[in-house]
This record gives structure tokens, sequence and C-alpha cells, in this order.
């Protein structure tokens, strides 16, 4: 005899099977056949109870970008639903498959002007790349098995509505999801006249880079191979951050607005770019407008998106990379390759000049310099957006199994604490770190009390400098306008934090960091640092006054003194001196 199952038990069941092991949201009257089923599935799934289901939805998103594999989330009907949108859309925009449940008023509610009653599916059509409401209870578990496939094969976000008689309704237990049947695709290798046009290009370089994504994120042997064997160094994507250890000799860090110096610089002295995995919207501004560009991408239409292609791969990195590996001749050295290795170590040396700064309020690099000291080899940390993402990209040294995630394209504030929900449930042998700027931890502070309640040992810091700086940045350095709207009060986070049942800590300076992060590891409890950081703004390489031999020398001399760059040399400076050392060996 078939048993029975309700419908909103067959759709846990079948996420179970899948291997999903949290789900996040907030109970809602409309979701309470799939509260019952979550309760009865208890000991398969666990159930994260958020403070707002907008962190639900990054938690979900975040879960994708650290494992790979599906996040859930859910919303109940009307407010719920709406409140999931924020970070679907970040799972959107990075392209992280996430499945939603939404739930639904009965059936025989629906389109009758009902409380909380909405017209759902059309709110999801911009977010989502599966977007179905169910219209009988036997088709949940199917539709449930096609949310997951859906969101896995085109990296995006599924969305299943449930209305709630549906979800209480018996079903028969029979449904086999097709687990078994998912499969990591295979592309294919690149073609042989790409790969040779690939090697001539590189040939006749005489200043060819990388310019890597995370579509590379499993190539970093090749990435390093190619570099070494054809002399170029290695410029990522802000999220490509990770894939090659930071202290790697020729990897320079990304290139952007939140980039480090040597990064930024070296795209606008190359006249090749090999260019792999990668598609980020500013690309167009970071590079010579008139290098050559080699693309590897598995998407064809990513494939000259950005800019003019002169050779392009419809192939995987690893493969692509491998190909060009086989065919191509060892390189000498360039005068541009020794000049940008020769830049990233004046820039280090700069930035290490601050480590044990006195300056107050304190300045990033030595907090962080504590925390580089302090997390292991298998740290995770989730990182919100604004200027924190520019001392995380520039200061934190990732290495190791070391992992991390932002809130990349769609850069939604408050990211940071949701994401390390995940990161600890996922992870939870891991230590754990939010780091948030005060307006991005204002935004979802809430969850601090998420992290409470579960007994989450998480480090949440928070550099506290009552500015939405990225903005006020925006405002001074680019559209040159008064400052409007980006102060925000000084707020004592400690005391706050507290009060939720945090163990809280406020830090004036490098000392009281070392001694507040040594503290947190005597407790299981969530973690609270709140850091008093200085009010002046990290320097900026995309407003960079430092060569006298076409810059206005007034405006090289004030930006010297604003950002203490009295030591910061430009790349111009280390290829002239590449050059001539070269002029005199040969």
């Amino acid at each position: 005899m078939v048993e029975t199952i309700s419908g909103s038990d067959a759709v846990l069941k079948v996420l179970e099977q899948w291997g999903v092991k949290n789900i996040y949201g907030l109970p809602g009257g409309s979701f309470d056949s799939t509260m019952n089923a979550i309760h009865n599935q208890k000991k398969q799934i666990n159930y994260v109870q958020v403070r707002h289901e907008e962190a639900g939805a990054i938690a979900a998103a975040a879960t994708a970008k650290l494992t790979g594999k599906v996040g859930v989330c859910f919303g109940s009907a009307g407010p719920g639903a709406v409140h999931l949108l924020n970070g679907l859309y970040d799972a959107k925009s990075d392209g992280v498959p996430v499945v939603a449940l939404v739930a639904q008023v009965p059936t025989g509610s629906m389109n009758m002007d009902f409380f909380q009653a909405m017209d759902e599916e059309p709110i999801f059509d911009d977010v989502a790349v599966w977007n179905r409401t169910a219209m009988t209870a036997d088709a949940l578990p199917r539709m449930t098995d096609e949310a997951i496939r859906q969101a896995y094969m085109k990296h995006g976000v599924a969305v299943l509505t449930i209305p709630k008689d549906l979800g209480w309704a018996q079903i028969n237990d029979t449904y086999q999801p097709n687990v078994k049947s998912h499969q990591t695709p295979v592309y294919p290798s690149p073609r042989p006249e790409d790969v040779e046009e690939a090697v001539k290009l590189i040939k006749e370089a005489k200043s060819p880079m990388i310019y890597f994504g995370i579509g590379a994120k499993d190539a970093a042997d090749e990435l390093k191979e190619a570099s070494e064997k054809f002399k170029m160094p290695l410029v990522s994507s802000f999220l490509a951050k990770g894939i090659l250890p930071d202290d790697y000799p020729a990897y320079l860090g990304s290139t952007g607005r939140v980039a480090p110096k040597p990064g930024s610089e070296a795209g606008f002295s190359t006249d090749l770019i090999l260019w792999v995995g990668n598609n980020v919207p500013f690309s167009i501004f970071l590079f010579n407008k008139h290098a050559k560009v080699i693309q590897i991408d598995i998407q064809s239409e990513k494939l000259g998106e950005r800019r003019h292609n002169d050779v392009s791969m419809l192939a995987d990195s690893k493969v692509a990379l491998d190909a060009i590996l086989e065919a191509g001749e060892t390189r000498q050295p360039s005068a541009f390759y020794q000049a940008c290795l020769a830049n990233k170590e004046n820039w280090n040396s700069w930035l290490d000049s601050f480590k044990d700064s006195d300056q107050m309020p304190v300045r990033p690099e030595p907090i962080f310099d504590v925390l580089n000291r302090t997390a292991s080899n298998k740290a995770v940390f989730a990182v919100d957006v604004g200027n924190v993402d520019i001392n995380f990209d520039r200061l934190i040294n990732m290495h190791d199994d070391q992992k991390w995630a932002t809130s990349g394209i769609y850069a939604t504030m408050g990211f940071a604490l949701p994401a390390s929900i995940a990161a600890k449930l996922e992870y939870p042998d891991r230590d754990v770190y939010s780091l948030s700027g005060d307006g991005g931890f204002a935004m979802l502070m809430e969850e601090v009390m998420t992290q409470v309640k579960y007994g989450l040992h998480i480090v949440n810091i928070i550099f506290t400098n009552e500015t939405l700086g990225f903005i006020e940045a925006e405002q001074t350095d680019d559209t040159h306008q008064p400052l409007s709207g980006v102060d925000l009060p000084d707020t004592n986070w400690a005391e706050v934090t507290k009060g939720m049942g945090a163990v809280s800590y406020t830090v004036h300076t490098k000392e009281d960091m070392q001694k507040a992060l040594k503290d947190a590891e005597n407790t299981d409890k969530p973690v609270v640092i709140d850091v008093k950081l200085t009010h002046e703004m990290p320097l900026t390489t995309q407003h960079m006054f430092l060569d006298t031999s076409w810059q206005d020398k007034d405006k090289v001399a004030e930006y010297v003194k604003k950002y203490q760059a009295q030591d910061l040399k430009p790349l111009s400076y280390f290829l002239k001196e590449a050059e001539n050392h070269q002029l005199q060996t040969n």
C-alpha cells in the first residue's frame, strides 16, 4: 500500500535528497503548512529563524557562493515574499543557485483581494530564472526538483510559490528526484586555430598580462604556470581574490575602485590581456583601449561583451590555459613584468609602514594586521560593501583554504551578518568573521540575535567611521559635490549588541584589537568588536596623482600629503628602472 505525505513534506524531502542542509526564513500564517513540514523533518534539514526575510535570502546566496551548492530560503505571502527580493537579486547578480519557497494564500482565496494576497509571480519575473506557482499538491515534489535543477543549470534564482492548502494536502509518497542525473557540464575544448593565434599574440606582445575572474576558480595552477612561462603579471576581479594567495609575487591583486595600486596601474600599460573567466562591468574602464584581448569563457554571450576581442575561446579556463601552455614558447621577463613586480613590492612596503601606526582614531592597517595574524588557515570572511571592501581587498592576505564572500555586482549593504551565519552553519569547525562598516552593520544588525539564538561563535567586526564612506568618496572625488546624506550618528555598538546577548568590545587601538580577539577565543557566544576607525578615506586608485612626468605637480603634492604617500612610486618609475637595467645587461 502506497504511503501518503503532505505536499509540503514532499517539498522538504526533495530538498533533503538534493543535499540541502539549512533553510532560512521567518514564518507567516500562509506558510504554516510548510512550517509543519519543517517541524516534521527537523532531523533532516536545519531550520534557521532569521529576523528578516532579506537576511534569509542573503544567507541562501552566501551558502551558494561559499559552497557551490544551492541555497534555500522562504517567505510568507505578501510582505514576507517582497522582503526576499534584495537577497535574491544578490544571488542573481553574482550568478549563484538559490531556491526561494514563497507562500501563497489558499487556492480558494487567491485572486479575491484576500488578506496578504497578491499576484506574486510578476514580482519575481525579473529576478528568477524559473518562476512557477503550484496548481496541484501532486505537482509540488516535481516542481521542487525542477526548481533546483533550473537554479543549478542557469546559475540563478528559482522561485516556487506554494498555496497554503496545497501544502497541507496528502499525496502519494512516490516521487524520486533527479539528483543522480545531475552532472557538471563538460565544456568544449578551444579550437586549434584560436590557440595558435593566442600563442602568436603572446609571443609578439611587449607587455602582456593575465586578467582573471571567478570563472578561473579551478585553474589556480594553470594561472601560475602561464604567468611563469610567459612572464605575465596577474590581475584579478575583486571577487576572484583568494584564487591565488595574495603573497604570490606576480599576483598584483584586483583592479577597479576597491583595488590596490599595482593592479590598478598595470591595466593601463599593457598591450595584451589574456582575459580568463571574467565579466566585470567596470572592465571597460580599466585597461589600455589599444590592448589586444584573448578572452576565455564558457558562455558565448560573454565573449566580447565588455570590449572587442582579438581571439575568443569558448572553453573551460583550465583546458584553454593548458592548451596555450602546451603550444606556447617560454618568454624572457619584459621590463613591464619586472616593473609590475617591483611596483607590488613598493606598495606592500608602504602598507606595512602603517601596521604599527599610533594615529588616532586608528587606521585600518593595524587592525587588519591583527586579524591576519589571528585568522586561521581555514578562516571564512563575510564582507559587507563600501570602504570595508577596499580595506579587505588591500589588507587581508588570503592564503591556504581561507574563504570569503561579499555582495559583488549587486553590492547590497547588510550582506555580512547573514552571510556569516550561513558560513558558520556550513563550516561549523572554522573561524568565521563578519566585516562591516557602521552603515552596513546597521542595515541588518538584528541578525546578531540570530547568531545568539543558535549559539554561533562568529566574530563580528564593525569599522565605525560615522559616514557612508564609499559614497562620501564618490561625492568628493567623482562628482565634486557638497557631502549630502552620508553622515551617520556615533553609536555604541558594543552596548547595543551586548543587550542582544553578544560578547562585545570597543576598540580604539591595535592593542585593544589584540586583546579583544584573544578574549574572543574564550567564549562560545557571538562576539561584536566595534572598531572606532579613522574618518580618513582609503587612498584612491581611481583618481591617483603620483606621476609628475605628466601630472600637475601641485596635485601630486596635494595627493601625497593627503594619503601620506611619500614612499609610493608610480609604475612609470619602475618601468624606467627596468628598461635601463635591461639596456645595461644587454
